[in-house]
């Protein structure tokens, strides 16, 4: 998250979340942490916001009334009354208690922090945040002992490391609130917990989300999909990941139909695309729109995984930016190995 040096962490208190199903307790901080320290409020408000994209936008939801979602009525008690900090905070930690069952959800601390004038656009906003910290790393504290030093192992937390974390703006009540999430451990669909079963949130149907999933819907498409119904090689399948970056990169707005044509041009392809698309959809519960707006956010963030890198065993890589016309395959009888040829005016 940028900007964070303007916030102002208010408060903060800490409970302890165990699993019940291992006999782990749940246990009750009865006040705030005490935030003297400088220091100590500059770090702890780096932990808390920097992980987060403010970009990747979610809202809390219900399957019957919104006012039925637990967490988004408690923090909308304490933004009506931040006075029942303590109070409301021990609500959260009991609910998140109570859905902390799964095998692999480990025992830890739940933070939970009152923001105020944290950036949100082109105005500054009070925001709640929820934090839970699941591991733990061992450093070595180097202290005098006499007119000598000696060294000792502690457990700890690093702060560069958030587990999960949620940032919930006094923004859009009515609607569930703005909200971003984290969540870097048990990341398998058995044990995601922490988004759909405790704070049960969706994703915001906005540009960057339609960006971001018409994107790695293609990425997918290409690299999974396309070797299954086609004869494609490696070099072929970047070459379409490289035309489908550029579209993205160079376009306004995306257009399926525009799409299709200009990156896939073959009509078996592009009726294959299309079939794909639905069983994409259908199978990871989302909609992505056939028009809108490209998000340069959500580009940025796909470009780090649509690799243009050809891997021959494990003695070459080579990059492909483009050019597919000055790549050639073939088959060499007498080693009895492929071959690529790379046609190039100068070496640099």
């Amino acid at each position: 998250m940028t900007g964070i040096d303007s916030v102002l962490l208010e408060e903060v208190i800490v409970h302890k979340i165990g699993n019940p199903t291992r006999g782990e307790t749940l246990g009750l901080s009865m006040n705030p942490l005490t935030l003297n320290d400088s220091i100590v409020r500059g770090l702890l408000t780096k932990y808390f916001l920097g992980p987060f994209n403010e970009e990747e936008q979610y809202h809390f939801t219900h399957i019957s009334d919104l006012g039925m979602n637990e967490v988004y009525h408690y923090v909308s008690e304490l933004f009506q009354n931040p006075k029942l900090f303590t109070q409301q905070s021990a609500l959260m930690a009991h609910f998140l208690y109570t859905k902390s069952t799964h095998a692999k959800v480990k025992e830890g601390e739940m933070y939970i922090a009152h923001f105020s004038n944290v950036p949100f656009g082109t105005e500054y906003v009070e925001a709640i945040g929820i934090f839970k910290s699941e591991s733990k790393e061992t450093f070595l504290k180097v202290f005098p002992h006499g007119q000598s030093w000696e060294v000792i192992a502690e457990d700890g937390v690093n702060i560069n490391k958030l587990d999960k974390g949620c940032l919930i703006f006094k923004k859009n009540r009515e609607e569930g609130y703005v909200v971003c999430v984290v969540d870097n451990t048990n990341k398998q669909q058995d044990a995601q917990y922490w988004v759909k079963d405790f704070l049960q949130v969706v994703p915001s149907a906005n540009s960057y989300y339609h960006t971001d999933a018409a994107m790695g819907m293609c990425k997918l498409f290409i690299s999974n999909e396309l070797q299954e119904k086609f004869e494609v090689n490696k070099s072929d399948q970047i070459d379409l990941l490289n035309r489908s970056m550029d579209y993205f990169k160079t376009k306004d707005a995306f257009k399926m139909d525009e799409f299709a044509t200009e990156v896939l041009h073959h009509p078996e392809m592009i009726e294959t695309f299309t079939q794909y698309k639905q069983t994409y959809e259908a199978s990871r519960h989302v909609i992505i729109e056939d028009e809108f707006d490209i998000h340069l956010s959500a580009v940025k963030k796909q470009q780090r995984v649509f690799k243009s890198i050809l891997k021959l065993d494990k003695n070459f890589h080579v990059y492909i930016h483009g050019r597919k016309d000055l790549i050639e395959k073939g088959y060499d009888e007498f080693s009895g190995k492929n071959f690529y040829k790379l046609y190039f005016d100068e070496e640099t």
